[in-house]
């Protein structure tokens, strides 16, 4: 049985001027739609918001939940307590984010930038408050085309301050991740002006610009994904797409009319399509790199089919195999095999690391200033230094002893106490037999654990014990 399928080039709109760059920009103005993917699109701005507006202000063990602290060094995120030896597990995350960048984009094209990309998300925000105060896009048109009037300036006076409202809060609140606004927010009140002015000032100001003035500008020529997605889709790809077989010829016709009989297709040629784009893409021109898959050329084509009788699906989510008729098993896809299983291992490698990371972290360090002393008739001291780190947020009574060594004993600091999240550097002084003849230079082991039985977590340090000459 022959598998083999046709191979589909991903097609691409033709270039109406040959620099878009050097030509004048066309302001796109959006038209409101509704549907489910608009819904889904809003469904998740409502979701990123509330993480990103929301976590700094859930109070969680006497401070923010998630709060990156750069003054501590220390990254908070719930219970778990991250220290800069950690910087591994932050780097998994990133690998992991990008992992899954990567599947979904093979599977599903852009998802991400159409539905939960911040660029997207912002827009959409901002969008809305344009809308407010000026109006749909028929309104919106209108007002560009009128003269500068005390109407057109409260209304474009309105939008902008609502605009820098949000933009302010959004770097207050991108501030919050950095800095408990609780005590924040009352310093900046009392006059207190530090860095975090700077920072609110920087994200709220480029919010304002990118999601505000430049929209689809950024999407379009600053964001390099759009360049790349290409790599990581093929034909079985599923895109947003205009179904040209059921489609074409295009053209009006009465409502209630046979499409067959007056040799049209099923695209009445409204260009809604079209006018709810926010990056200004025809759709019907085939993929274009400027398309970010929101999914909002489906909506308005679905409501013109359900206005004449016609199925849905004319514009929708499909592989451009299937939508150049194509409906045979998709070919064998390694790329999103490969994506998966690279995606598997990484989430495998974050989970087992998190598991087995110990509560505490012990550094031994040979005191150089020094060496093996005698301590008496027969007995033999050498000094150490520890660094310990609280890698959780309770006290810990922490105890050591020696291993390794028969006779060995800690004299001062056996047992001590570990604040919550801190950092300690602590000597120890160790005593063992003398003995006679043997190494110079034994080795030990170090074997910290919880006095009070707290939990069975230990750490082992291994080192050295120096015998004198």
């Amino acid at each position: 049985m022959n598998t083999t399928h046709r191979v589909i080039p991903l097609q691409a709109a033709p270039a109406a001027d040959p620099s878009p760059l050097l030509s004048p920009r066309l302001k796109i103005q959006p038209r409101t739609v509704h549907g489910r993917y608009t819904n889904w699109r809003w469904a998740l701005v409502w979701l990123t918001q509330l993480v990103f507006y929301g976590l700094p202000w859930l109070p969680w063990n006497g401070r923010p939940a998630v709060l990156f602290s750069l003054e501590t060094r220390r990254f908070y995120l719930f219970d778990l307590v991250l220290l800069p030896q950690d910087l591994v597990f932050l780097s998994l995350l990133l690998v992991i984010s990008a992992l899954l960048l990567f599947f979904v984009t093979a599977i599903a094209g852009r998802l991400w930038c159409g539905f939960a990309c911040p660029q997207t998300v912002y827009t959409e925000m901002f969008l809305w408050l344009e809308a407010r105060f000026e109006g749909d896009r028929p309104a919106r048109l209108r007002l560009d085309a009128a003269r500068w009037r005390a109407p057109k300036l409260l209304r474009r006076g309105g939008k902008h301050l609502a605009w820098v409202a949000l933009a302010l809060w959004t770097g207050i609140s991108f501030v919050g991740w950095f800095t408990p606004l609780r005590d924040w927010l009352p310093a900046l009140a009392g006059g207190e002006l530090g860095w975090g002015v700077f920072w609110a000032l920087f994200y709220g100001g480029f919010t304002y610009l990118n999601a505000g003035l430049l929209r689809e500008q950024v999407c379009r020529h600053m964001c390099p994904y759009a360049r790349f997605q290409g790599s990581m889709m093929d034909v079985d790809t599923r895109v947003v797409g205009y179904d040209a077989r059921r489609g074409e010829a295009r053209g009006r016709r009465a409502r209630g009319s046979d499409p067959k009989a007056l040799g049209l297709g099923d695209c009445v040629d409204c260009s809604l399509c079209v006018q709810v784009c926010p990056t200004g893409v025809d759709i019907r021109k085939g993929l274009q790199f400027d398309c970010i898959s929101c999914g909002a050329c489906i909506d308005a084509c679905d409501k013109v089919m359900d206005k004449l009788g016609y199925a849905r699906g004319l514009v929708r989510f499909a592989t451009l195999r299937a939508l150049a008729g194509d409906n045979g098993p998709a070919a064998t896809r390694p790329r999103v095999r490969v994506y998966g299983l690279m995606l598997l291992a990484a989430c495998t490698a974050l989970a087992v690391g998190l598991a087995d990371r110990a509560p505490f972290r012990v550094d031994v360090m040979r005191d150089r200033g020094v060496l093996a002393r005698e301590a008496g008739p027969g007995w033999v001291e050498n000094v150490y230094r520890l660094q310990v780190v609280n890698a959780s947020e309770k006290t810990r009574q922490l105890q050591v002893r020696v291993l390794g060594l028969d006779g060995a004993e800690v004299l001062d600091g056996a047992r001590f106490e570990l604040p919550p999240a801190a950092e300690r550097t602590l000597p120890l002084n160790v005593r063992a037999p003398a003995g006679d003849g043997g190494e110079r230079v034994r080795p030990i082991r170090f074997e910290f654990s919880t006095a009070d039985g707290s939990d069975a977590a230990r750490v082992e340090e291994p080192s050295t014990f120096l015998m004198p000459r």
